[in-house]
């Protein structure tokens, strides 16, 4: 099992489009892929939309990323990068 913790630095925080872009890239992986904000016990699954939608994740918001499986590694890295480069938005 590998941990990471990532900040949402984009302005407008986790909207539909940054949601499915996680969810879309965590897809292209065979691990599990759980994700939890770090002031909260919920979990929810990173390959779905609408659950990664529920974290109500603004800018400043910390998440924990929880990969379980053979690419777990590779899935945390690239998931880490989308993240850190504000899923690619100017704002």
């Amino acid at each position: 099992m590998e941990r990471c913790t990532v900040k949402i630095l984009n302005k407008l925080g986790l909207h539909a489009r940054p949601a499915m872009s996680f969810a879309e890239k965590a897809s292209e992986y065979t691990a599990t892929i759980s994700v939890r904000r770090v002031d909260s016990e919920d979990v929810v699954d990173g390959k779905s939309i609408m659950q990664m939608l529920m974290l109500a994740g603004t800018m400043g918001t910390k998440l924990e990323l929880i990969a379980e499986g053979d690419d777990a590694k590779e899935a945390l890295e690239a998931l880490q990068s989308l993240v850190n480069g504000k899923f690619d938005e100017d704002e």
